[in-house]
């Protein structure tokens, strides 16, 4: 068994609420992680600028 296959059968057995649990816990690690981004880009930034950025990405993300 291959790591996809072992991840697959992780994720069948993982509850609704285990499951949404990860992916609100995916989403707001990738909100960090641009936020950290945007901070090293743009130092002269205010948090409340580099949020609004972040806000305006997530928005606009397609899949």
């Amino acid at each position: 068994m291959n790591a996809r296959e072992i991840q697959i059968e992780i994720f069948k057995k993982m509850t609704p609420e285990q499951k949404l649990k990860l992916s609100m816990s995916l989403y707001w690690s990738a909100r960090r992680l641009k936020a950290s981004w945007l901070r090293q880009q743009h130092p002269d930034w205010t948090d409340e600028q580099v949020q609004n950025k972040v806000t305006e990405i997530f928005k606009n993300a397609r899949t």
